[in-house]
């Protein structure tokens, strides 16, 4: 039987970015269900702050070249790739001048949100499902791990849904305590209704702020983690609320076999 297949698309990654809760998990977690048998591959943006050289990034010619229209602007797809030696893991970057120049992630020195963080999260996502189609390599499972890819699940089963490609692609959304507080462009729902959105589908975001992206992320899922100990109370309600299926947060020590066996049922529910 051939090993299942598990797409794992972050906001951060060690040891590209500092220590966090994403970034560790995101570190640790594709490398263990790699050693258990699954076929992996592993998505980051390629933000300023990443030094191409100390990491060993290159550009992958045959995957770039693309240029995606976002808010009727084009912007060149650039995909670069390095590896985690100890690990035996490739990670792939989203690049975008445009977009990922600054040398930050998502904040700014103050804490304060990127205007644009909405379109970097469109050019992200976007990003990732176009590369995995030039790559030929269609996942089992998508598992996304910060806000900034809170779209994923949207883009799946509404933009992407009539693509052979995804057909049967199921998508869990981990969800993290880390809020940002500035909301994003209040013409969110416009960008996203021009990819394919439906007025139906924006009801949830009454302001983009990260509680309504989350609340996205959760409708658009087939399943939800929870990443983090504490997590806002209000996302938690919505979980029960719409019952997705949904695994608890787990201590380090035994997450990774825990996620494995998720993403089994994850896989085999209808």
């Amino acid at each position: 039987m051939d090993a299942k297949r598990v797409l794992f698309i972050t906001q951060e990654i060690n040891p590209y970015l500092s220590e966090s809760e994403v970034a560790t998990i995101c570190r640790d977690l594709p490398h263990g269900i790699q050693e258990l048998g699954r076929e992996i591959r592993t998505f980051l943006p390629k933000y300023g702050c990443i030094n191409e050289r100390r990491c060993q990034l290159h550009e992958v010619i045959r995957l770039s070249g693309m240029n995606l229209i976002i808010d009727d602007t084009d912007h060149p797809l650039i995909i670069k790739v390095a590896s985690i030696q100890s690990a035996r893991m490739q990670v792939y970057f989203i690049d975008n001048d445009d977009f990922f120049y600054r040398n930050a992630t998502v904040f700014d020195e103050n804490e304060e949100g990127f205007v644009n963080n909405d379109e970097r999260a469109i050019f992200y996502v976007r990003g990732v499902f176009e590369t995995i189609k030039k790559l030929r390599w269609i996942p089992d499972v998508i598992h996304c791990h910060g806000w900034l890819t809170a779209l994923a699940p949207l883009y799946l089963k509404r933009m992407y849904a009539d693509d052979p490609c995804f057909s049967r692609t199921k998508v869990i959304y981990s969800i993290y305590g880390k809020t940002f507080q500035s909301a994003f462009a209040n013409d969110l729902k416009k960008k996203l209704k021009q990819d394919g959105a439906t007025d139906n589908d924006m009801k949830l975001i009454t302001t983009p702020d990260f509680v309504s992206l989350t609340k996205l992320a959760i409708q658009f899922s087939d399943a939800v983690i929870l990443g983090a100990p504490e997590v806002d109370p209000e996302i938690v309600a919505h979980i029960s609320k719409i019952q997705r299926r949904f695994l608890p947060y787990q201590l380090p020590e035994n997450y990774i076999s825990v996620y494995n066996e998720f993403y089994d049922l994850v896989m085999n529910s209808k």
